[in-house]
């Protein structure tokens, strides 16, 4: 990997900072994720998730539910452990922005009306992750200093 890509890819001045945010919210994305896949902790597993999806309009349902389990699991996973922050930032970025126009944007703000609020929050966190990275304690410096150079 050429040493530009690699610390435009992988360092960060987060410090302390983006590990809390990476850990709770990676965390929660992962059990939203874990929900559509797999139909843990409630959820509807794929199946479930792509009829439903498919009831919205995202077509075909169960790819989409595929989809946007995966970004949000293996996503979320990836902030937690810090391992390729900024594209899994990215990719569920994405993914809320969906959730929000797709699914909440006609409820309002509020989560009781299931509105947008907890996707607006977990899109602005991943944006955050994805501008400033994962932060000192992350995998990613540890593949900065393999690959790139020293790091920080």
């Amino acid at each position: 990997m050429s040493s530009k890509f690699t610390q435009a890819l992988f360092d960060s001045n987060g410090g302390y900072a983006s590990l809390i945010l990476r850990v709770p919210v990676g965390l929660t994305l992962a059990a939203h994720g874990a929900q559509k896949l797999f139909g843990w902790f409630g959820g509807y597993g794929l199946e479930g998730t792509g009829q439903w999806m498919a009831s919205l309009g995202l077509e075909p349902g169960y790819l989409m539910a595929l989809m946007a389990g995966s970004a949000e699991f293996f996503g979320g996973l990836a902030l937690v452990l810090g391992l390729l922050t900024r594209p899994a930032a990215v990719v569920v970025a994405f993914t809320m922005l969906i959730a929000i126009f797709a699914v909440h944007i006609g409820n309002g703000l509020f989560m009781a009306n299931n509105g947008y609020e907890f996707a607006l929050t977990l899109f602005v966190v991943s944006v955050a992750l994805a501008i400033q990275g994962a932060g000192r304690f992350a995998l990613d410096q540890k593949l900065l200093e393999r690959f790139g150079g020293a790091g920080r």
